[in-house]
């Protein structure tokens, strides 16, 4: 392929394929918990990060990511603390996320808010070297965590109080989320964009629930979403001088919306099923239900 003769698009190729793999591996988790807009908040607060990462003269990608934790452990302090006023507390912190970003890039020599564009929606050409050498570090790390503790993680984002009764470290194993879905987006920042991040974060996993029939079933198909997304609006993006963020999310939509198409008459033939075994007699706990949610089977 013509793409792979041009430095920049290999780097930008393997940065989709990171990304492909580490948001929905960590979307299912937010979205099992109804925390699906949690990626879009830590978006909001990296661009802090972003804007310190230029007035510092450092690397905006390690900065964000320092910026996101903390504003990810902070979400979390303000969910168990924050109460009756926990969702002001959250849109001054993401707002203030937003107009930080804003102000230190513009403080920064020669810094404007167009610095701020590759950031906000994805640029292939800027993605450097040493963003790939951060990316995969941090790709690392979340595939560690959502793979290598995938049955806590699911137990907790499941049923806290069941968690909390079986010895879980309910508390820890929340933070870890956190922290995890905030390197995520710094992950994603230079290929999706941190406006749009969330999206990749939330809605492969919708779509894999539509056809998964357990955990790791919706697991492996909302990554493999990803992954084939990524790469094809990446590949989109370069023939067709289109933003890079817009084009997979929209490819993303467009997935959901195929695969709700194909799951709706499978759901039907089994429901068919289902009335036909009880009609010939068979016990009714020996057929698939069809209305069974992806997460029943944790299979992982």
């Amino acid at each position: 392929m013509e793409l792979l003769n041009y430095a920049f698009m290999q780097r930008a190729l393997l940065a989709a394929v990171l990304v492909g793999i580490t948001a929905p591996a960590v979307g299912i988790y937010l979205v099992q918990r109804r925390q699906a807009l949690m990626g879009d908040g830590i978006g909001h607060v990296a661009m802090t990060g972003v804007g310190l990462g230029f007035l510092l003269s450092a690397s905006p990608v390690w900065m964000a990511t320092a910026v996101s934790v903390l504003g990810a452990v902070l979400m979390e302090l303000i969910r168990w603390y924050g109460r009756t006023r926990g969702d002001i507390a959250l849109a001054m912190l993401f707002y203030g996320g937003m107009a930080g970003g804003v102000m230190f890039i513009n403080l920064a020599p020669g810094g404007s808010n167009a610095n701020l564009t590759s950031y906000l929606f994805g640029s292939l050409s800027t993605v450097s070297p040493s963003d790939v050498v951060a990316i995969c570090l941090l790709a690392a790390f979340v595939v560690l965590v959502t793979v290598g503790l995938r049955r806590q993680l699911f137990a907790v984002s499941h049923d806290e109080e069941f968690a909390r009764v079986t010895g879980l470290p309910v508390r820890a194993l929340n933070l870890l989320t956190a922290v995890t879905a905030a390197v995520t987006v710094t992950v994603a920042m230079r290929v999706v964009g941190l406006l749009l991040v969330s999206a990749l974060m939330v809605v492969p996993v919708a779509a894999a629930q539509q056809l998964g029939r357990s955990f790791a079933a919706t697991f492996a198909l909302a990554v493999a979403i990803g992954v084939t997304v990524t790469i094809g609006g990446t590949i989109t993006s370069y023939y067709q001088d289109v933003p890079p963020g817009a084009t997979i999310v929209l490819l993303t939509i467009a997935a959901f919306i195929a695969l709700t198409a194909l799951a709706t008459p499978l759901a039907r033939r089994r429901a068919r099923a289902l009335a036909a075994a009880q009609t010939a007699g068979d016990p009714v706990e020996c057929a698939i239900p069809a209305g069974r949610e992806a997460a029943d089977g944790v299979g992982v």
